[in-house]
């Protein structure tokens, strides 16, 4: 439904009981890609989808940018019905694939110029040198495309997405081969995109980015969502901390009256004990360590992160 003061949809993206089976072929058996996905994605998120490979990830996307027929379900993109008009939803998405698809023998800027024809955008309104400069691609945009770097072109890839100014952007794997430099002005451009109103979908296996990116976090496994909370309470999902100590002295083994801790020491030599919260307490663990002559000359908490929680729930 639009939201009632500003006209716009309150949800980016609505998938409903979305299945998907690929039919069976002489070499593979019937594969069910997605089983019965409901995903809610809010207009104006981060929203991340993550999962293993092979969990239905892509086959979601491809269902958005119809590029794949759904077997049974609903879908809205922007609040238009995907099955009654595809063109029109097609249209509220830029999509940047995995793959890097474009003519080597191109330029940046002519590979956006014809992007945004296909696209129906008017010449005096594309915004071809806006969008090269904003990406730090300025300076190649008469270059070939064949001349590039890697991740040059991965940029040149999310510039194409966004020719036709749709209000959702989705990121599949954008940054897969980027160097830190040009993954952290990537990330900038993102975020700024975002400020202004662009609604967010990203997949990566960089779980550190998607922690530090989404607002919210879908996690699929096996074709099903097994989890899609805001990214602060998923992390909440596991029941556990560590206490990381740096001893006084160095520790050549775990002291023995700590074994049943189950205690690791870390390469910089400092001891880590994961507890259950509930069933230790800090000032617990600490008589303990003072109980095993262990002098403390430093201590912190470390909570779960977002790799903690995905493997926890993927591992099943």
């Amino acid at each position: 439904m639009p939201d009632s003061t500003s006209g716009l949809p309150a949800l980016a993206i609505s998938a409903t009981g979305l299945t998907k089976t690929y039919a069976a072929s002489k070499k593979m058996p019937a594969k069910q890609a997605l089983k019965g996905v409901d995903l809610a994605v809010p207009r104006g998120s981060v929203f991340g989808l993550l999962g293993p490979n092979g969990a239905g990830k892509s086959t979601f996307i491809n269902i958005l940018a119809g590029l794949v027929n759904k077997t049974s379900g609903a879908v809205s993109v922007w609040g238009i019905d995907a099955d009654r008009n595809p063109r029109e939803a097609r249209a509220a998405l830029g999509v940047v694939p995995q793959e890097i698809n474009m003519d080597p023998f191109f330029t940046p800027r002519e590979t956006l110029e014809l992007m945004a024809g296909f696209y129906g955008v008017p010449s005096s309104e594309r915004r071809t040198d806006e969008i090269l400069d904003a990406l730090g691609l300025g300076d190649k945009k008469h270059a070939y495309v064949r001349q590039l770097s890697g991740g040059m072109k991965r940029r040149l890839m999310v510039a194409k997405a966004m020719v036709h100014s749709p209000p959702i952007l989705i990121l599949d794997e954008p940054t897969a081969g980027v160097d830190v430099e040009l993954r952290r002005s990537l990330w900038e451009y993102v975020r700024k995109l975002n400020a202004q109103g662009v609604t967010i979908v990203l997949t990566t296996h960089y779980l550190e980015e998607a922690q530090e990116m989404c607002d919210e976090i879908a996690i699929i496994n096996h074709g099903q969502v097994i989890a899609c909370e805001p990214t602060h309470k998923l992390l909440r999902r596991l029941n556990h901390k560590t206490l990381v100590v740096r001893p006084e002295q160095g520790l050549d083994a775990v002291p023995a009256a700590l074994a049943d801790l189950a205690p690791t020491i870390r390469k910089d030599g400092q001891l880590a004990i994961t507890y259950r919260i509930g069933e230790q307490s800090i000032e617990g663990l600490l008589s303990r360590l003072r109980e095993a002559r262990v002098g403390i000359s430093d201590l912190a908490t470390e909570e779960p992160d977002l790799e903690d929680v995905f493997v926890s729930l993927t591992s099943a």
